[in-house]
């Protein structure tokens, strides 16, 4: 491994090619202003040629209207200027004349930190080429080239797209059509870099805004570990990725968390003090956290951008493209993610169990898996996941945290039936995948083999397809789980199939906010305010709303809710002495009780006073704990040692699934 100590070797240069037929040429001069300027040009344009700007980008199911922060656009032929004509939003023509090369010359304005769009600074530069790059109408098939200049001293780039030259005039890299232009990010400045090798094949990881003390050689052999697990896991020991080089570009920042796949890189933003640190050997959550960050865009390579629906196989950028199948693409990833870490023994099985037992949680602590199947979440991912708001929770469900508890039920049942594994059928995809882009290949002829080499396994699956790859690893037919955990809204059957792998489920102790159905932001200055109301809950009952500020509970200023529980105790010990009126008599658990089984019998149900203040009023409102209203629950999932030293084949079971990949 080498780290950015030690002068990076001199890349090996191709040879030129002749000109591409479309030519970008980026300047990174004008950091100031946050403004990349852009000089398109493209031979032997059509008499009206159409251009255009993706309005979103592949992994991120949200229009994004990247076209709102271009300006400035001209175009001459020769010395000649050519009118301009916007059609829409993100949609120009120019009208041209004769042959001679169509100029087009305009500036992107970026300063969005994200993975998603472009940034530009004295400190640091970014960009997806769905932002900057006008997509050439009627020449989306041929070459595209992007010339890089007008960088500042000292600065690096990073890239997986493939260099044609470096020279006086910038840095030159060649795509061999648009689609592989727009999946290469690029990363600019002076940044941490370092090196490894997976399987043989080498990776580069750089890492921008990281602090002094930053443990770059421990991120290094971390990534390495996951690396090689994934390789194994697709295709063997001695197996190779699909790619000759791969690049993580990781921007540390104060606070902020997310991933964007592409097909030899990925682009990662995370916070500074989530990194690992010198000296330090521990594993805290915020690393461990990025560790599962990095491994699930990893396995993205394989699980999406090669393997992929069927409707994103040609991606339309002008608009949405739905599928109904992001709780495999996302969810299965979100599942094989955390899984790898334990098989490739960066961390051990009671960390792991607490990871699954977050996304169940996760899960249960949304009332709005009663309203959409993870099928429908998936397909109005455009206009909900991504759309999120105070009412999120009740109206949808996470395609990822409950397609990876899809992917659990089915791995923990195909082992339980002993006729296979979740893994198994993954690499079936794939080797169909991989049947049929060699059926692509021979009907193609060379085009289709310089495709294949350039992007293999790039073929679109439909559920059928999962289906039947289930059915040949299993032995049988799963469309009745696929119809009711799929396509349903019921509850899935997680905890009766834990104990076949040895584990347990438990909830643990509710605070006050869960168990009244509440998600807050608390703190000293701010109060407690109400972000989510859940559907269901007594908080719902009680009238509460988002953007309420719970002044007091019970006589009682609160700046946070759990300070409450102190004397809501003592309240309801005086009221069962007194019978007070003010507090009815029912026991202190009642006030942040488990659900428990109605009884006609039951002790009358506590009722608290709320003092709330919304939009500078105030309400009093009386909020009746109820135990089986929609509550917040922990859960906690522990391991069963004594399941496992009785019962040989559960304890069998367990060692397979945390097994490293052969």
């Amino acid at each position: 491994m080498n780290a950015a100590a030690k002068p990076a070797p001199a890349p090996v240069l191709a040879p030129v090619p002749a000109p591409a037929p479309v030519h970008y040429r980026v300047d990174a001069s004008d950091t100031h202003t946050h403004r990349y300027r852009i000089t398109l040009t493209i031979d032997q344009p059509s008499p009206f040629q159409v251009l255009s700007l993706p309005v979103w980008l592949a992994g991120r199911y949200m229009v994004r209207e990247f076209g709102r922060h271009l300006s400035g656009l001209s175009a001459t032929q020769g010395r000649a200027p050519r009118a301009v004509q916007q059609l829409d939003k993100t949609t120009w023509q120019v009208a041209c004349r004769g042959s001679a090369a169509l100029v087009l010359q305009y500036e992107v304005y970026a300063f969005d930190t994200s993975v998603r769009t472009a940034f530009l600074s004295t400190e640091r530069g970014f960009f997806n080429n769905t932002s900057l790059c006008l997509r050439v109408h009627g020449r989306e098939e041929q070459a595209h080239h992007l010339s890089l200049v007008g960088l500042s001293k000292g600065w690096l780039v990073a890239t997986a797209m493939p260099s044609r030259s470096a020279g006086a005039r910038g840095l030159h890299y060649a795509a061999a059509d648009y689609g592989e232009l727009v999946d290469h990010p690029f990363e600019l400045g002076p940044f941490w870099r370092g090196r490894f090798k997976a399987q043989g094949v080498e990776h580069e990881f750089v890492v921008a805004g990281a602090w002094p003390g930053f443990d770059g050689q421990r991120l290094l052999r971390d990534s390495q570990r996951i690396c090689e697990e994934h390789i194994r896991f697709w295709h063997g020991a001695r197996g190779k990725p699909p790619f000759q080089r791969y690049v993580f570009m990781l921007n540390a920042v104060d606070d902020s968390y997310g991933g964007l796949e592409h097909r030899a890189s990925t682009a990662l933003i995370a916070a500074r003090k989530d990194l690992p640190r010198v000296g330090e050997a521990s594993l805290g959550d915020g690393y461990l956290t990025l560790l599962g960050l990095i491994s699930h865009e990893y396995f993205h390579t394989w699980n999406v951008k090669r393997l992929k629906p069927t409707e994103l196989c040609r991606i339309d950028h002008t608009r949405e493209n739905y599928t109904e199948l992001l709780w495999f693409f996302e969810g299965f990833t979100s599942y094989f993610d955390d899984l790898a870490l334990v098989r490739c023994g960066l961390i051990d099985g009671p960390r792991y169990t607490k990871l699954l037992a977050k996304a169940a949680t996760a899960v249960q602590s949304m009332p709005g898996r009663r309203v959409q199947s993870v099928a429908q979440a998936s397909f109005d991912a455009w206009n909900k996941y991504y759309r999120q708001d105070e009412n999120t929770p009740n109206a949808t469900i996470s395609y990822y945290t409950k397609g990876s508890q899809v992917a659990l039920c089915l791995d923990l049942t195909l082992r339980r039936e002993g006729r296979g594994s979740l893994d198994a059928v993954m690499r079936h995809l794939w080797a169909l995948g991989t049947e049929r882009g060699s059926d692509v290949v021979a009907a193609a002829g060379a085009r289709g083999l310089r495709a294949a080499l350039r992007d293999p396994g790039n073929i679109g699956i439909t559920e059928a397809d999962i289906a039947q790859a289930l059915q040949a690893v299993g032995g049988r037919s799963y469309a009745a789980e696929l119809k009711a955990w799929v396509h349903g809204k019921g509850e899935l059957p997680v905890a009766d199939l834990l104990p076949t792998v040895g584990l347990a489920q438990s909830r643990e102790a509710e605070r006050l906010s869960a168990a009244w159905g509440l998600r807050l932001s608390e703190g000293p200055v701010t109060g407690c305010v109400v972000r989510q109301v859940l559907r269901g809950s007594a908080a719902e009952a009680a009238g509460l709303c988002a953007g309420d500020e719970i002044v007091a509970v019970q006589g009682w200023r609160v700046r946070r809710l759990d300070d409450a529980a102190q004397w809501l105790a003592a309240s309801l010990a005086e009221a069962g002495a007194s019978g007070a009126s003010g507090v009815s008599t029912a026991s202190a658990a009642a006030v942040a009780a488990p659900p428990k089984p109605r009884s006609s019998k039951a002790a009358p149900l506590t009722v608290i006073e709320l003092i709330v203040n919304r939009d500078q009023r105030i309400h009093t409102l009386r909020l009746q704990p109820d135990p089986q209203a929609t509550r917040l629950p922990t859960l906690q999932w522990t391991l069963d040692e004594a399941r496992i030293k009785a019962d040989a084949a559960c304890a069998e079971r367990r060692r397979a699934w945390w097994s490293p990949s052969a």
